[in-house]
């Protein structure tokens, strides 16, 4: 929250000098190198540029304005213009004092709160979902979590795929090969074997392909029948993806399938080519983006020869549902990397249907998970993985190592403790890197006590705990001030006050790589300060201030790792 000040007198001081200056990019972030301060600007050098001035000579002016005597040193100039901030510990102590009274946890929620929809996971309907839905589902979840802690208002979206042309397979599989016991074993698993026996049917046999296109136009149409299938499949999906999604942790506001657009799609196309966006081309209703460089060879069809339409047209009225729904300020869209031209194509569509949305449109991609060999993750036969075989083979390899570090606990126990560091694993896994590269799906890196994993940070939290539990029935002192005369106390000070700015780095950019990185960096000045300064053993107000740097370090620890979705323990 220091940062959140500084960045404003700063802000203050430029517009002093400067009363039409843009100051939304004059921001204050963590000094890269700690011996020249703790935080830094390096706005100013730009804002010269921009204006033809001397960069250093406006740093100069600036400082001149600049009134921030209570809480830092006399601010340093630097290089061309760089400027740096070094806390005085007095203002350290009194947020820290401010945060063991539980005023804030170095972070503060927005003044202006957002409305934000985030669409994640999105899995089809009928078919199990598998190791790529990872990716989508924890990222987005997690985004909804740190804006939320930052207070703004988010509607998280699951846009299933339940509508489109497998139905008409899955309706010719379901009508002449169903095999009830099965599907009550595992329905998505007897969805997926129709799908795929009636698919190869199709291949074989052009009859076969006619019953199912007859098939789907028949459910298009409305036949009751059809329809009644259809309810029972999309009902069988649901219940197994919420049996995974539990598991995760993860629950979403709404669920409104692809067939809920249906009756707007039509409209949607109408629009488009009575205001002159969309235009025939070979019988389809093509976009065509002659004046945008990127898109310019990549049109987007919004409805195909034969009058259906496709997944653009159906994104389309999504986001004007979303739009006249919420009102949202931000629409961010969770998707791996191979999407991201069909994004380019809706965004830009939707900006010239809908001039003046208002709304910032986001598609935030990731990566692919790769196995040991670099191809993607599969298994050695080659199928897809299938997420509730790996979530069972975390828990599992997670409870084989409880079981060999503490073999005496209740097995109860150990299954929850391998249930909370299994999960927490592979997200963390997940998150930890930067989203927009592949990783390498490894159990052993992921399920380490060493480096930055989830069950280190795990294990740091509940270290954490033990030094309460050993204080008995001893109640936790709030302290009037913090001396931090050790070096260590000081580091683990300085990086507590820095939880906010990574939270709003986060949603900046949406990268909880950033958090990640915090509390790994967290756990590691924590066991330096905990290593060199006794805790239990410090007498007087020492020992209440040390106590206390203990609680905050364990309120952020949990909070961050709440935020990440990682469900804590306090026991490994």
């Amino acid at each position: 929250m220091i940062h959140l000040v500084l960045q404003e007198k700063l802000q203050q001081a430029v517009l002093a000098l400067m009363p039409d200056a843009d100051v939304s990019s004059v921001l204050v972030r963590p000094c890269p190198e700690p011996k020249f301060g703790d935080y830094q600007s390096n706005a100013l050098m730009g804002l010269a540029k921009r204006n033809q001035l001397n960069p250093r000579e406006l740093a100069a002016q600036v400082v001149e304005q600049l009134d921030v005597a209570d809480c830092c040193e006399p601010v340093n100039i630097a290089g061309p213009g760089f400027l740096n901030f070094r806390l005085k510990t007095d203002a350290l102590s009194d947020a820290l004092v401010g945060a063991a009274k539980g005023e804030h946890l170095f972070y503060r929620t927005a003044a202006e709160p957002r409305t934000i929809v985030i669409d994640y996971s999105s899995p089809n309907v009928a078919k199990p979902m598998h190791v790529g839905h990872i990716r989508s589902t924890i990222l987005g979840d997690t985004l909804a979590k740190v804006f939320r802690l930052l207070g703004h208002s988010v509607v998280t979206d699951n846009h299933i795929g339940d509508w489109g042309t497998q139905f008409g397979k899955l309706l010719v599989g379901w009508k002449e090969h169903l095999d009830r016991d099965a599907l009550g074993r595992d329905a998505l698993a007897e969805m997926e074997r129709l799908y795929k026996l009636t698919n190869s049917a199709c291949e074989e046999d052009e009859t076969v392909l006619i019953r199912a296109r007859s098939e789907l136009v028949k459910l298009q149409s409305g036949d009751a029948e059809n329809l009644a299938i259809w309810d029972e499949m999309i009902e069988l999906s649901r219940h197994q993806f919420d049996e995974i999604y539990g598991r995760l942790g993860v629950d979403f506001d709404e669920t409104l399938g692809e067939s809920f657009y249906n009756d707007r799609l039509k409209g949607v196309v109408d629009e488009l080519v009575t205001q002159g966006i969309a235009e025939e081309s070979d019988s389809a209703q093509v976009v065509f983006f002659n004046h945008h460089k990127l898109l310019k060879k990549h049109p987007a069809i919004v409805q195909k020869s034969d009058g259906a339409a496709n997944y653009t047209t159906t994104d389309l009225a999504t986001l004007e549902h979303r739009q006249n729904s919420w009102q949202p300020s931000e629409v961010i869209y969770v998707t791996d990397g191979r999407q991201q031209l069909h994004f380019q194509q809706l965004f830009e569509l939707y900006n010239r249907w809908k001039p003046g949305h208002g709304m910032k449109l986001n598609h935030v991609w990731f990566g692919a998970i790769l196995g040991e060999d670099g191809r993607p993750f599969k298994t050695r036969s080659g199928e897809i993985i299938r997420l509730s075989g790996l979530l069972n083979e975390a828990e599992q390899r997670a409870f084989d190592a409880v079981s060999e570090k503490n073999p005496d606990l209740p097995e109860e126990e150990r299954r929850d403790i391998a249930c909370v560091v299994g999960i927490g694993a592979i997200k963390y896994a997940d998150l930890s890197g930067n989203r927009q590269s592949d990783y390498v799906f490894n159990w052993d890196t992921m399920l380490a006590l060493v480096g930055n994993t989830a069950p280190y940070l795990l294990y740091a939290f509940t270290r954490i705990r033990s030094i309460f539990r050993k204080l008995g029935d001893e109640s936790l002192t709030r302290p009037e001030s913090f001396a931090l005369a050790q070096a260590e106390e000081l580091t683990l000070a300085k990086h507590l006050l820095r939880f906010g700015l990574v939270l709003e780095l986060v949603i900046d950019e949406c990268r909880p790589n950033y958090l990640c990185n915090y509390l790994y960096e967290l756990a590691g000045h924590f066991a330096s300060f905990y290593e060199n300064c006794p805790v239990l053993q410090a007498e007087g107000d020492i020992r209440t201030q040390r106590l206390a740097l203990c609680d905050l370090t364990g309120q952020v620890l949990n909070t961050g790792l709440e935020t990440l979705g990682l469900e804590t323990t306090e026991r490994m």
